[in-house]
């Protein structure tokens, strides 16, 4: 974190959110594909609305899936399952799904990009997960949220956001200042009752677990005051519309294009993960505090235009030796970086809530003794 910032907020959502029942669409159907066929073009796109479902995008396999079943199931499984919501498993659904354009097929089956544009990848000292910890607090919460809807919490409905704001010292985390919380929750029990619980069954544990606390008059619960009808009858969801919640909470820039539903030939996706392993690992090595890595491709190129290396002032080793230690770890070339992460497997799914980074079991976060 650039010492010239004393405070920092980021907000993640919960799985139920309506953009990220859209993520978690695209993924379990991408997941199916690459499960059938790993060499599957993908780009799935998910949109959710009032008491509508509607799958569009571009598809190339040898598999035999159904899509329809796919997402009904996610939505089920989301808790949707309430007539009066406006939303559920049962509600209309469209597809307007169609094989992979032959121009840009002609790129990607020479190992080129699928898409061009730019991907960021970031890492710092304020997590163990090399993570910051805005995001990693805002995806803790969401996270416990769901997690409490299930057990302690019933009354709870799917849906929901958190918000948290840290302050820095130094360019180091020393407190949080403030939690936002938004949930739906059933009509019977009151507001204060919710904040209550949610202070206690969430807020607390999962600061607790960081080494943090706060004070229960600065935790915001539904600041209008109400809130009952979760998901997509109040508001629309789109794949890809949560890209700042995908990454680093803001902390880090991101790309030029969202993540999910896109198979690993899209730079979009496997350029983004490259990148994270490249600042990763230069952090986990001591050779900085603090890294942004760049890469740019055009459609069909097979090698970056460009890859960029910056530390912000907080390197520990000269330049020219970090440029080096990172070549030496991954050539970004698309080939290399689908074959070295091993990404023509179906692990999508579980990136497509609380956050793609910061999950030690994908191959990106991998850490190279």
């Amino acid at each position: 974190m650039p010492k010239n910032i004393t405070v920092f907020a980021s907000e993640s959502v919960c799985a139920g959110h309506p953009d990220k029942i859209a993520d978690q669409i695209s993924d379990a159907i991408l997941d199916a594909l690459l499960e059938q066929d790993p060499t599957s073009r993908v780009a799935i796109e998910t949109l959710v609305a009032s008491d509508r479902i509607i799958l569009a995008g571009e598809v190339t396999t040898t598999a035999k899936v159904d899509f329809e079943a796919i997402a009904r199931h996610k939505i089920k499984e989301l808790g949707y399952i309430n007539p009066k919501w406006g939303f559920g498993y049962n509600s209309r659904l469209e597809q307007m799904v169609h094989e992979q354009s032959p121009e840009i097929a002609a790129g990607v089956d020479l190992d080129g990009a699928g898409d061009q544009g730019m991907m960021f990848g970031y890492a710092c000292q304020d997590t163990p997960d090399f993570m910051p910890l805005p995001i990693t607090l805002a995806h803790g919460l969401a996270r416990a949220l769901d997690e409490s809807k299930k057990a302690k919490l019933p009354y709870l409905r799917p849906d929901g956001k958190a918000q948290v704001v840290v302050e820095y010292q130094n360019g180091k985390p020393v407190s949080v200042k403030h939690v936002t919380i938004a949930v739906p929750h059933d009509e019977a029990v009151l507001l204060h009752k919710v904040r209550e619980d949610v202070y206690e069954e969430v807020v607390k544990p999962v600061l607790h677990k960081f080494g943090h606390s706060i004070d229960f008059e600065n935790v915001l619960v539904n600041g209008t005051g109400v809130w009952h009808h979760p998901g997509p009858f109040s508001d629309s969801g789109l794949t890809g519309r949560k890209i700042v919640v995908d990454s680093y909470g803001g902390i880090g820039r991101v790309g030029g294009g969202a993540f999910s539903g896109k198979d690993p030939s899209k730079v979009d996706r496997s350029g983004a993960y490259a990148a994270r392993y490249i600042a990763k690992n230069i952090v986990a090595a001591g050779l900085a505090a603090e890294v942004e890595v760049e890469l740019a491709y055009y459609i069909g190129a097979k090698e970056p235009v460009m890859m960029a290396i910056n530390t912000f002032g907080n390197g520990h080793a000269p330049q020219a030796q970090i440029d080096d230690y990172a070549h030496r770890l991954l050539i970004p070339s698309v080939r290399n970086i689908i074959e070295t992460l091993n990404l023509r497997r179906p692990i999508y799914s579980q990136t497509a809530v609380y956050g793609h980074f910061g999950k030690p079991n994908l191959p990106w976060e991998k850490i190279v003794s």
